[in-house]
């Protein structure tokens, strides 16, 4: 027997969250995810994050300037979570025992959007 998904009306409605990150050391992706998630856990708990739906979506290495290298990326989480996603990646302030910072550019509905009016990859 064929699953059947979920209709739209159904569904939970997301919201794109595009961040920049300056900090003293490299950053990725693989970086990224972790740093995210504890900072989340450790601020509002296991509960709370599992309300998230908290995915990052993409992360661009944007430039290094003198000893400092910023990065931008999307995240996707629950709609009604903003907020409180938000508030638990500006609490990130250290990777590896360097200093790292998380600010949010905006939010989207949509990644395209967040990468037209947020991101602004130069080409």
């Amino acid at each position: 027997m064929k699953l059947k998904i979920l209709p739209p009306t159904l569904r939970n409605n997301k919201r794109y969250i595009s961040f920049e990150a300056i900090s003293e050391v490299p950053l990725g992706k693989e970086d990224v995810i972790p740093l995210v998630w504890e900072s989340s856990l450790n601020f509002h708990g296991e509960c709370k994050t599992s309300k998230f739906d908290l995915w990052i979506m993409r992360v661009w290495y944007v430039k290094s300037i003198d000893d400092k290298n910023i990065i931008r990326g999307i995240l996707q989480c629950n709609r009604e979570e903003v907020s409180s996603v938000r508030a638990a990646i500006l609490l990130i302030n250290k990777f590896k025992g360097k200093r790292v910072v998380f600010h949010t550019i905006g939010i989207s509905g949509t990644i395209k959007a967040g990468i037209k009016k947020f991101i602004k990859l130069e080409k």
